[in-house]
This record gives structure tokens, C-alpha cells and sequence, in this order.
């Protein structure tokens, strides 16, 4: 018996888990800095923002 899901929500969550996928590449970044909470925070913006922009 198959399971009954919402595609349309499936398939926003798939680009969630890429994004997320991909933040994780930005972790040696923000581990680097990550001092500073605000330079920290920083890091988390320009890496998503550049996700989102390419």
C-alpha cells in the first residue's frame, strides 16, 4: 500500500534540504569566526545569500 504524501510540499522541503546541504559547506567559514556571534551571523547571510543568488 503506498504512502499517501503532498507532492507540492515534498517538493519545497527538497530545496530546503539542498539549501541546508550546501550552508554546510560554508561551515569551515563560520567556524572560523564564529568568536564573534555577529561576524558568526554574518557568515550565515553572505553564505545564504550567495546559495540563493547562484
Amino acid at each position: 500500500m503506498p504512502v499517501k504524501y503532498d507532492k507540492r510540499r515534498y517538493k519545497h522541503r527538497n530545496r530546503i534540504e539542498i539549501m541546508f546541504g550546501r550552508l554546510k559547506d560554508w561551515r569551515r567559514v563560520a567556524t572560523r569566526y564564529d568568536g564573534c556571534p555577529t561576524v558568526f551571523f554574518s557568515a550565515l547571510a553572505l553564505g545564504g545569500t550567495l546559495l540563493f543568488w547562484l
